[in-house]
This record gives C-alpha cells, sequence and structure tokens, in this order.
C-alpha cells in the first residue's frame, strides 16, 4: 500500500525547526542561569541606571514603565501593534521570533507596573490582537517610541542577542501597548502592513 501523503514543505520544517530551537534554547538558558553545567548562577546584566536587565532579547526603560495610562473611561478594542525593521533582512522566523520577544516584553512591563489594568485584561479577554507594521530604519523605531511614550504607552523596543542573523544589539521590533486601537494609531496608524 502507498502512502498518499505529501512531504511537510520547507515553511513547516523550518517553523518546526524554529520552535524546536526557540524552546531548547529557553531551556539551556534557565539551566546555564541556576547554575545546572557548573559554575555559578548568572546573573542578568546592569542597566545603565543600576537595576538588572531580565532578558539580552529585551530593552525598556523602566523609569518610563511608570507612566504608563490606564486610559479611564475608555472601553475601546485594545490592540499591540509590533512595528518590524525590514532593512535588517531578517528572515520570516527571525522576524517572529523577535515579535515574540517584543509581545512578552510588553506584558511583563504590563505585569511589573500595573497587574491590575483594566486595559490589559480587556486585551487578554477579547483575543489579544496584534497588528504587524513595518518600517525601514532604527531612527523610525525611536521616534514611534518617543511618540508612544508621550502618550502615556507601553513602547519596548527588542535589542537582538546576535546569536544568529544579525548583529548583537541591532533594534530590531517595537512593541506598543496593548492600549485602546485609537490612542496606538495615533502613533502607528500611517504605517503598512508588514
Amino acid at each position: 500500500m502507498q502512502d498518499h501523503h505529501s512531504p511537510p514543505t520547507t515553511a513547516a520544517i523550518a517553523l518546526a525547526c524554529a520552535l524546536i530551537a526557540g524552546v531548547t534554547g529557553y531551556f539551556l538558558g534557565q539551566a546555564k542561569s541556576i547554575g545546572f553545567f557548573g559554575g555559578s548562577a548568572i546573573s542578568p546584566p546592569s542597566t545603565s541606571n543600576g537595576k538588572q536587565a531580565e532578558d539580552s532579547e529585551e530593552s525598556s526603560d523602566e523609569d518610563d514603565e511608570a507612566a504608563l495610562s490606564d486610559f479611564a473611561g475608555s472601553t475601546e478594542e485594545c490592540k499591540l501593534v509590533l512595528v518590524v525593521r525590514t532593512d535588517l533582512g531578517m528572515t520570516k522566523g527571525k522576524i517572529g521570533a523577535q515579535c515574540g520577544h517584543a509581545t512578552l516584553a510588553c506584558y511583563k512591563s504590563f505585569l511589573r507596573t500595573s497587574p491590575n489594568s483594566p486595559i490589559l485584561k480587556r486585551w487578554e479577554r477579547s483575543g489579544q490582537m496584534k497588528v504587524a507594521l513595518q518600517v525601514k530604519s532604527e531612527e523610525e523605531l525611536e521616534m514611534l517610541q518617543a511618540q508612544a511614550l508621550s502618550l502615556g504607552l507601553c513602547a519596548c523596543i527588542i535589542h537582538d542577542a546576535g546569536r544568529t542573523q544579525i548583529a548583537s544589539g541591532s533594534a530590531t521590533v517595537l512593541g506598543i501597548g496593548p492600549a485602546p486601537k485609537s490612542i496606538v494609531d495615533q502613533v502607528t496608524g500611517t504605517l503598512k502592513l508588514l
């Protein structure tokens, strides 16, 4: 009897490999950080303000986190926008990983500063809408972050650890939100979809 199943596509294989690599890397990193492979446990590097960074892939100014707005009275649907730099030539898998880092960085920022935020709870209950947009430079990413922060939005830029495709420290993705759609659109409403 012949098997009539078609072989997996290259994209499916790449996605499976990326998922396996991500999970493996996470657990190896956790094991190394607690000293599982010998030596002492690794402490996170200090940031310029003396606080410890939580993840080499994340970058956020904790001083700005305290200024997150709760947008009291808003009942509008909330979204998280992921602004990706296209000038770096990242593969789809790399973009996906960096967007994952940005989503988690924004979420963790809310948990640190406003764990009972009605905005965060509304976003969680309504399916955690995420929209991927594009820019062509680090300068655009930084300008958008400044705009977002001035409106009281969570805005985290992810800097790559440099283990694979791009140089260490490269700003890859900016996560903005979650927040009411109309507020986020004040910052990103003119950008093109990724």
